[in-house]
């Protein structure tokens, strides 16, 4: 892959985190598989039941009978259970058969959750995790460029949503600007989960929004079966020319897995209706190697990856000036888990994660015939987290179980231009959080849930006092904020299967280093950004009331929210413009303005409110399967407390589809109707509406008796197959970038074991 170099490479990480090894004593006693433990903080998949395949009755007296002779024979690690063979399942069993999109998960999490399992993921055309996100309902997409689109989710974006792998924050500037990408791809995802609600608490503020969370299996907690398992992917598309592939594989024997995974891909200027979209392309690459020790009581893992990715930014000045971005990153991480079986204390798990990012912003000087580095963004960061989850206690009013963790971060960030005023002087954030989660079963049908969470953050650097626009003064900022959150809510299961969900939640965001110290210009975004640092703590309030019917041949999930806000943080487009310096922007009454656009952050008080509905019908068994319709829709209503629109927020948006599936063939076509944006920011335009026509025709075959080859899937996805013009309103580039038109992806992929 051809890119230009980084002027500064990255310093290696240090060791001292490998000391955690030693944390979790007791891994090294023998059984065959660890026990079921409930987890409270939510999650659709709780990952313990997935790590053993239950012993059947009939094996137990073997295993009993051999424990003599086993007494000096190396601890037994779980093991991954073996996958269903097409003979467990009736071709008209609708629960058997591979789902038709979206994931409706289990009815007793108090959060709403999307998931794209992997599936899904290998068939979506594009480079971020929001390629395989932004269609579903209550989540959209930045789309400020093919390399760079970060999730929005209830027309919340950048510091209300956290994105993280395994765990561990994505430790980028992607929640600094809309041009910067984050560094985890979809080809090393197994799994794609969007958490909203209070489970976001488990996080911070700064995930106010939701959570996106990516998973895979860099640090190993099973033994495979058989001692191997693997996968190929690979990919083309029409649309860009692209193609990509990659491979993942885990080996393991005794007590110790290892894992080593890699992609590449490709993409050039990707075409629209009404052309190719100059400087859109994409070039991406990483790996990652890791391992684990598993014993009887727990797991603990290491791994080191690394991501590079160089894209273009389409559009405007930055498209004229052939601008890209040429990023890499190198990031440790460390988890484990241990259950001591004593002292009522059912688990203690840990993740800790320490990163470097650079990414240079490059622009092609035409009279010397090169590319030259305009700015430069980098991050160093480190965080860990521990959760202590307790054993249930029966009380007088049901069955109590909950976790308490503590969450530590310190970050490092800095934006330097090398043409103007800069726009982020080395700035670092440090924090601190406690936080709980209880939940009760007071009967059958009803738990409660009660979460609590505090923090400590404090941010320092150099920003501006605005209170004069004519004479803007430095400050040498050093803040501190104490949020404190809170969450309550109650699970009901009420007739024909359906569980029914009531949360209140009070949750606090202390303001990011980039809200508070930015005071200079960003040539990717064309924008002049001023920060103040006298921004408060955001406040939000909200209630939500969900519906989930996750089982039978009609599943559904509708929440209802309402938010009001407190101080809401935004990016306020001014309408005036500024040259390369604060001196020549036209709002201080002196300069006489410039090419780029001037951007301050401000806070008001804000109400959101919006629904978000999907589901599944399976109407009648067909051939050797099911043949279904679905349906979704979703809005976002969002307002200033005097009456303006707060800007960038996504429009309603209707779809329905049709699918085939059985165990073998899924055959899927759907419509998804974006309306007309009209109720604007200021600043803003009026965005038409759009409709876009998908289609996708996948074979999956599991090769019963084949060792090496046990599945395979090959598939064929059409998007946009009307070519319609396309524009995201959430984008700041909308007026100047089209999506990509119509588009045919071929996409496969082999398992192995």
């Amino acid at each position: 892959m051809m890119r230009s170099p980084l002027s500064h490479p990255l310093k290696p990480l240090g060791i001292a985190p490998l000391v955690s090894l030693a944390l979790l004593p007791g891994l090294a006693t023998a059984q065959t598989s660890l026990p079921t433990v409930v987890v409270t903080t939510p999650s659709p998949v709780a990952a313990p039941a997935q790590r053993s395949a239950p012993p059947s009755a009939s094996a137990a007296p073997a295993r009993k009978a051999a424990a003599p002779a086993a007494k000096s024979a190396p601890p037994a690690a779980p093991t991954a259970p073996l996958p269903a063979t097409d003979a467990e399942a009736s071709p008209v069993d609708a629960a058997a058969l591979p789902p038709p999109g979206v994931l409706i998960v289990a009815p007793t999490t108090f959060a709403a959750v999307t998931v794209v399992p992997g599936r899904e993921v290998a068939g979506q055309q594009g480079s971020n995790l929001t390629d395989s996100l932004q269609y579903k309902p209550g989540i959209t997409g930045s789309n400020f460029a093919a390399g760079a689109s970060r999730p929005v989710i209830r027309g919340f974006d950048n510091n209300r949503v956290r994105v993280q792998e395994n765990g561990i924050g994505s430790h980028d500037v992607s929640a600094l600007s809309e041009d910067h990408a984050v560094p985890i791809d979809p080809m090393a995802a197994d799994r794609i989960e969007v958490v909203r609600g209070p489970a976001t608490l488990r996080f911070g503020g700064q995930a106010i929004g939701g959570v996106v969370s990516a998973t895979n299996s860099r640090i190993p907690e099973v033994i495979p079966r058989g001692g191997f398992s693997g996968e190929i992917r690979g990919g083309v598309s029409s649309v860009d020319r692209g193609r990509e592939g990659g491979f993942s594989a885990t080996a393991g024997a005794g007590n110790v897995a290892v894992h080593a995974d890699s992609f590449e891909r490709h993409a050039e200027d990707y075409k629209t209706p009404r052309g190719i979209q100059r400087n859109s392309f994409v070039d991406a690459e990483s790996y990652a190697a890791g391992g684990s020790y598993i014993g009887r009581d727990g797991f603990i893992g290491v791994s080191l990856q690394r991501y590079a990715s160089l894209y273009g930014i389409p559009g405007g000045e930055a498209e004229a000036n052939r601008t890209r971005i040429d990023l890499e990153q190198t990031k440790l991480m460390s988890r484990g888990e241990w259950r001591p079986r004593s002292s009522g204390v059912e688990a203690v798990r840990y993740w800790f994660g320490q990163s470097n990012y650079a990414h240079n912003e490059l622009s092609f000087n035409a009279d010397e015939g090169r590319f030259e580095t305009g700015s430069r963004f980098t991050n160093r960061e480190t965080e860990g987290r521990v959760e202590v989850q307790h054993t249930p206690l029966m009380t007088a009013l049901g069955r109590l179980t909950g976790a308490v963790g503590v969450q530590l971060g310190r970050r490092a960030q800095e934006g330097t231009s090398f043409e103007g005023d800069s726009i982020l002087a080395l700035a670092r954030t440090r924090s601190a959080a406690a936080f709980m989660f209880e939940e009760l079963q007071v009967s059958q049908g009803v738990r409660l849930q009660g979460a609590l969470r505090y923090e400590h953050n404090n941010a320092t650097g150099t920003g501006l006092d605005l209170a004069d626009p004519t004479a803007p003064v430095g400050v040498n900022g050093d803040r501190t904020f104490k949020p404190v959150s809170a969450s309550a809510g109650v699970l009901v299961d009420i007739p024909m299967g359906v569980v029914m969900r009531l949360t209140a939640q009070h949750t606090e965001r202390a303001p990011d280093t980039a809200e508070l110290f930015s005071k200079g210009l960003h040539e990717a975004t064309g924008t002049f950004e001023i920060g103040n640092p006298f921004l408060r703590v955001e406040k939000a309030r909200t209630f939500e009331l969900g519906f989930r019917r996750a089982q039978g041949s009609f599943r559904f999930d509708a929440s209802f929210y309402h938010t009001t806000f407190d101080g809401f943080i935004f990016k306020r487009l001014t309408g005036t413009t500024c040259g390369e310096t604060l001196a020549d922007c036209e709002s201080n009454g002196v300069g006489a303005g410039g090419d780029l656009k001037e951007l301050r952050f401000s806070q008001r008080d804000a109400t959101f409110y919006g629904a978000e509905l999907i589901g599944q019908l399976d109407v009648a068994p067909l051939w050797r399967g099911v043949w279904g319709i679905e349906g979704q829709y979703d809005f976002v209503h969002a307002q200033f407390s005097n009456g303006e629109y707060v800007p960038r927020i996504p429009p309603h948006r209707a779809g329905a589809g049709i699918y085939y599936r059985d165990v073998n063939w899924l055959a899927k076509v759907s419509m998804l109707h974006a309306f007309r944006q009209d109720q604007i920011g200021l600043a803003e335009t009026v965005t038409s509406g759009y409709t876009l026509l998908n289609a996708e025709l996948s074979y999956t075959q599991k090769l019963a008796g084949n060792t090496y080859v046990p599945q395979f899937t090959v598939g064929l996805k059409g998007d946009n197959l009307l070519n319609e013009d396309v524009r995201n309103h959430v984008s700041f580039k909308k007026d100047e970038v089209l999506l990509p038109g119509a588009s045919v992806r071929l996409f496969g992929s082999i398992k192995l074991n």
